[in-house]
């Protein structure tokens, strides 16, 4: 008889195995699997009692809390869809996704309850709305009591199919309204049997929340994190001193974050030198880092840097970039390969193509698109067959990412298509120029774009923030390191200096935002403005 591949079973494997260990940390609870367990019960149970069932809507809108954790058990039990919400959008955004989803129920933190009550009565689907951690400023249901009045016993589970939506996250939108991305019980197991394997994770491991649960589900972190009974630290806030903190007293052996978040926890460094005494191993995606962080993280601070590569469409990860044992390179070339997306893992096919579907040469230089055939590819968009056509095409994903393969096979991400600058016919990727830029010992963060240009059509612009204390740094001295550290027409031609760079909630830049702001001031309309 086949076993369906649900995510359940990743919860039922903790309490069989490690009920009684000491596992999920929160700012006030300290949970065993067992207690965690009994929790979810009671989560099932209540959300029965108020008329969620199968195929339902549940959405969130939490940081990093146990609450949300728990939330991806409780609501899986009856075979209901959990909709995370990113908690950094304005409340006209919840309205699209609350009403688009058809979100039955809102489970929403204290701290973001006023991004939803200016809208409440705009909201068409939604009947019940359940506040985490509630003051008596509120007056909805409070979770606590809530929660506490109903049974820890095991929950009487719907039937659940491995091709079963579980999970809808909404990406979001430079053109129109964000896009609603199903993702079915079969797409986050194999992802998490996959990602377990290349992240090597063990019971022995403690993992720090530190990418926001939303983000495609934490990369999957709650499912294969769970199954391996692995400690599990929710924070509400991931300021680097707070992260710092918590390495040390919870020996945490593993963080997964993007670049932009990586960064101030090297000016943390810098500035702290706090040195552990155990093996740490920090996951980065999101984007490009450039390999100077590669050196830092390992030859400085002394942890493992892992890259990854991939998309919310697909789960979301598809590559890693480790060296493999029968490549011998140098420490920096090592840092370099190590700074790319990688190979693809197990259970996920992925090539670079070009405009004819042709995969391109591997020299390191030909560009093309990053396709993806995997177990991890989405079941379509939401009410929105024409995205889903357009994004899937044969069967392959077609990320929008471009990128090159070296003599290795391994993929490098050079740009989003919109973000490739074409400079007098040349290509020239964004993310190599702020590679170099983070070279400069006055740069913190940095961001690259395209602006025009009489003679060559276009040229690249660079967003600056400078370290503190940097302040004589300037316009010429920037242009001028570029040119001695990379071909002269990869160059930027120009700066714009700032205090902080758009992000996204996972710390991504948010170049759309540069581009669009850039244009606007202009006064001209381009290509940049999607």
């Amino acid at each position: 008889m086949k076993v369906p591949l649900i995510l359940t079973e990743f919860l039922d494997r903790a309490v069989r195995l490690y009920g009684d260990k000491e596992a999920i940390y929160g700012d006030t609870l300290t949970l065993t699997y067992n207690q965690l367990n009994k929790r979810v019960n009671q989560l099932s149970h209540g959300l029965e009692s108020i008329g969620v069932q199968k195929g339902d809507r549940v959405a969130y809108l939490a940081p990093n809390t146990v609450e949300m954790l728990e939330g991806f058990y409780g609501v899986y039990q009856l075979n209901a869809i959990m909709v995370p919400l990113n908690i950094r959008l304005q409340p006209n955004d919840y309205v699209f996704i609350l009403n688009h989803s058809e979100s039955k129920v809102l489970f929403v933190d204290q701290e973001l309850y006023r991004l939803i009550q200016p809208i409440k009565d705009q909201l068409v689907t939604v009947e019940t709305i359940i506040v985490h951690d509630m003051d008596g400023d509120t007056t909805e249901i409070g979770y606590d009591n809530w929660l506490a009045s109903f049974p820890e016993e095991s929950f009487c589970r719907e039937e659940i199919d491995e091709e079963d939506v579980c999970s809808l996250l909404y990406t979001s939108g430079t053109t129109g309204d964000p896009k609603g991305v199903m993702l079915t019980h079969r797409n986050n197991y194999l992802h998490a049997l996959s990602t377990m394997h290349h992240l090597r994770v063990s019971d022995q491991d403690t993992l720090i929340h530190v990418l926001p649960m939303f983000h495609v589900n934490g990369w999957g972190s709650p499912f294969y994190y769970t199954a391996n009974g692995a400690k599990q630290l929710c924070l509400r806030k991931t300021t680097p001193e707070v992260i710092f903190q918590a390495m040390e007293k919870y020996k945490v052996s593993i963080v997964h974050m993007a670049p932009t978040v990586l960064n101030s926890l090297m000016q943390y460094y810098d500035q702290y030198q706090t040195k552990f005494s155990h093996p740490i191993r920090v996951v980065i995606a999101g984007s490009a880092p450039p390999p100077a962080f590669v050196s830092k993280v390992e030859a400085e601070m002394g942890w493992d840097f892992i890259q990854v590569y991939g998309m919310t469409e697909s789960s979301p990860l598809s590559t890693i970039s480790q060296i493999r044992s029968h490549i011998q390179i140098n420490e920096k070339e090592t840092y370099r390969m190590k700074a790319k997306a990688g190979y693809q893992m197990i259970g996920s096919q992925v090539k670079v193509v070009d405009e004819y579907g042709a995969e391109v040469a591997s020299n390191s230089k030909d560009i093309g698109e990053v396709v993806v055939r995997s177990h991890g590819v989405m079941k379509g968009y939401w009410k929105n067959e024409k995205a889903t056509a357009e994004t899937i095409r044969d069967g392959w994903l077609h990320t929008g990412d471009m990128g090159t393969v070296d003599q290795y096979g391994n993929i490098d991400i050079v740009d989003r298509k919109k973000d490739i600058i074409i400079s007098g016919g040349e290509n020239i990727s964004s993310i190599e120029i702020e590679g170099v830029l983070y070279e400069h010992p006055a740069i913190l963060e940095a961001a690259v774009i395209a602006v025009p240009h009489e003679k060559w059509g276009e040229t690249p612009h660079a967003f600056i923030v400078l370290k503190e204390g940097m302040d004589g740094v300037n316009e010429k001295d920037i242009i001028a390191f570029t040119r001695e550290n990379m071909a002269h027409f990869k160059a930027i031609t120009s700066v714009t200096f700032t205090n902080e760079l758009p992000k996204t909630a996972s710390g991504k830049i948010q170049k759309i935002h540069l581009r669009n702001d850039y244009w606007a001031t202009s006064g001209k309309d381009g290509r940049y403005v999607n």
